[in-house]
């Protein structure tokens, strides 16, 4: 027992030692939680949905009858960019012409904000608008049909949320126009119900969603570059050979070396995990039994991967280009950036068989930030440690021959 705690010292030791180390395994995870929770961390805060649209109307050229359509347009709209007894933010900014401005100019300069994405949407209504939907409204389907022009741009989405919203405030002034001239019954419209599938007791703020992902992404780093690392490093240098000329395995090498590294991942989980309490405000809870089962075999699964890897490779470079080559399919496979629910069947397969899939949804379930997907949480463990053996066995095999030779 004292070879393994004496191994573990060494280790824990060794990669304070070690500046490269000490960027991956703690700074890095660190930065990156700060940089994400500063720059999204209101997205679920109630933050507001805001766009900056123009709106051209000519209030001069507003029809004679009992309404004008473009001035109930123009209302509608005011109505959306009036302050909210709330607090929050209108859903929209509008800049219209002032009087005597010419409009032609003022398009030209609003469409190109529009381009340089300074506005989200222009919405022109024409001098003849109000004339054209009063014929229609009178004359029927032969009558020439009123146009609104709405310009968008085609690089933003935000603009095309915008325009989406504006199509919608516009087709249901169309209704309230057909209702007065009585060409549009409510009672015979189609009714449509909204039903909201699945419950979620309080909104999630996101440094509670990314948290985590951050801590996963932390320990997956420190097995997959960490370990191998290390341990080629210090089989090029030729360090492994003396520990092979004492009484000390292969198994009980890798069994100290695997404490210290439990060492060093309790310490980024206590870093990372204060960082997002402290600093950001984070109230998910990381220390429930499931939750903190979850997390130690997320560090013996990626571990037993750091194992592998430095059992196959050849070289301390090799190893590390091997640990690039498993890094972006894994993360990314796995839904800690973007979801993965669309992707085709053959990647769905390299999916299904990631480890970090499984590991990642059920932190994330029981935390409480997402619902699980792919299985029952229990069978979730069934992947993760099947590759825990498999790199296991492997890499004390070739571990060993490997020192061998």
């Amino acid at each position: 027992m004292k070879d393994i705690l004496t191994l573990a010292r060494a280790h824990v030791l060794t990669a304070f030692r070690e500046r490269e180390t000490l960027f991956w395994f703690l700074i890095f995870p660190l930065f990156l939680l700060t940089i994400l929770s500063l720059i999204f961390g209101r997205m679920s805060d109630g933050q507001d949905v805001h766009f900056s649209i123009a709106l051209i109307n000519d209030p001069s050229a507003a029809s004679a009858a009992p309404f004008s359509p473009s001035a109930i347009i123009a209302e509608a709209f005011a109505a959306l960019a009036a302050p909210t007894d709330s607090g929050h933010q209108p859903l929209f900014a509008i800049e219209t012409p002032q009087a005597g401005q010419d409009r032609d100019g003022f398009l030209e300069e609003k469409l190109v904000e529009l381009r340089r994405g300074q506005l989200a949407a222009v919405l022109v209504l024409p001098p003849d608008f109000d004339q054209r939907v009063m014929d229609t409204l009178d004359a029927g389907r032969g009558a020439p049909s009123a146009e609104a022009h709405l310009y968008m741009s085609a690089t933003s989405v935000a603009s095309e949320t915008a325009a989406s919203i504006i199509e919608q405030v516009l087709a249901e002034v169309d209704r309230s126009l057909l209702g007065r001239v009585g060409r549009f019954d409510e009672s015979r419209a189609i009714a449509h119900v909204t039903g909201w599938v699945g419950e979620r007791e309080s909104e999630v703020d996101y440094v509670d969603f990314v948290l985590p992902g951050i801590l996963l992404m932390a320990f997956f780093a420190s097995g997959l570059f960490g370990v191998p690392g290390t341990i080629l490093f210090n089989r090029d240098r030729k360090v492994l050979r003396r520990y092979w000329v004492t009484p000390l395995s292969v198994g009980r090498y890798l069994m100290g070396f695997g404490a210290g590294h439990l060492i060093l991942c309790a310490l980024q989980f206590t870093l990372i995990v204060a960082l997002g309490k402290f600093a950001f405000g984070a109230s998910i809870s990381l220390f429930g039994p499931t939750t903190l089962l979850i997390l130690i075999l997320a560090v013996v699964t990626f571990l037993a991967f750091g194992f592998l890897i430095a059992s196959l490779a050849k070289s301390a470079n090799a190893g590390m280009a091997t640990a690039n080559i498993l890094n972006m399919p894994m993360m990314f496979l796995s839904g800690m950036f973007f979801p993965i629910t669309g992707l085709p069947s053959f990647m769905r397969v390299v999916v299904l068989a990631n480890p970090v899939t499984y590991l990642l949804e059920s932190l994330r379930q029981s935390v409480g930030v997402q619902s699980g997907t792919l299985m029952p949480w229990p069978w979730t463990f069934v992947v993760p440690v099947l590759w825990i053996g498999i790199c296991t066995f492997a890499g004390v095999r070739r571990l060993r021959w490997d020192v061998q030779r």
